[in-house]
């Protein structure tokens, strides 16, 4: 059985003072939850104040990004000790915001994956097609193309730790959210793709969360189809009942 993960995208939001009220307030509201692993991931600068806040809860910690370099003359990075250093246990690798800003490629990702795994952070990789991709008949070669530049070059045995996160990137921030029905398609789809490059014991036990515009009144229908593992949650995950909502999905 895969446990789901139910994990908490904060983006650019939130400061210090505003961070720490919201684990707060969603510490008490999950903290019978079991089995569901939670995560949030705020901005970097408030990861350490977050961590002091959820130290002894059923909360762990994520970035939003890593570098793939230990140290250097990297002026704005953050390397996956450091994130270690201050609590994170995962990391977000690959969002569509960071290839559609920032120049994020298969590649970077690739590299960035390798890196936080021999950090012993747990990638939260995101995978996800455009609207004008999906229009176009092309999802499929898209979501393959990023798992296979994603993981290029690893090993099975090294990916034991690796979450998927399949993110349509016409449903981030849109309010459009895939039926339940088209994410599972995508989601066995990857799972197919991890099975042929690896083996199916890879592709069964690797989990892979859905993202794009998450709310609890869709968690549930999304959460019943067999290859949906947990969901990135954004926007809902700024307001403590909200994801505390979500969390609890199954109650």
């Amino acid at each position: 059985m895969r446990k789901p993960v139910i994990a908490g995208n904060w983006k650019l939001f939130k400061t210090t003072t505003e961070a720490i009220a919201l684990v707060t307030e969603l510490a008490p509201l999950v903290g019978t939850v079991d089995n569901v692993e939670i995560v949030v991931a705020p901005v970097f600068t408030v990861l350490s104040s977050v961590q002091r806040a959820i130290a002894g809860t059923n909360i762990s910690l994520a970035a939003q990004n890593v570098f793939w370099e230990e140290e250097g003359a990297f002026t704005g990075e953050v390397s996956p000790r450091m994130l270690l250093d201050v609590g994170c246990s995962h990391v977000i690798i690959g969002h569509s915001e960071r290839r559609q800003y920032f120049g994020e490629t298969d590649t970077t990702v690739n590299r960035k994956i390798r890196a936080a795994l021999n950090g012993e952070l747990v990638p939260i990789f995101c995978i996800g097609e455009t609207l004008a991709e999906r229009e176009a008949g092309k999802t499929f070669d898209v979501l393959e193309r990023q798992v296979r530049g994603g993981l290029e070059g690893f090993t099975s045995d090294q990916l034991g730790p690796l979450i998927v996160a399949y993110e349509p990137v016409w449903a981030i921030g849109t309010g459009k959210t895939a039926t339940d029905d088209q994410a599972q398609e995508a989601h066995a789809f990857v799972r197919g793709v991890l099975a042929k490059m690896f083996d199916q014991g890879t592709a069964e036990r690797t989990r892979i969360l859905y993202g794009g515009s998450v709310k609890p009144d869709n968690v549930k229908g999304l959460m019943s189809r067999p290859d949906i593992d947990g969901a990135l949650v954004g926007g809902a995950s700024l307001k403590a009942d909200s994801f505390a909502s979500i969390v609890r999905f199954g109650a």
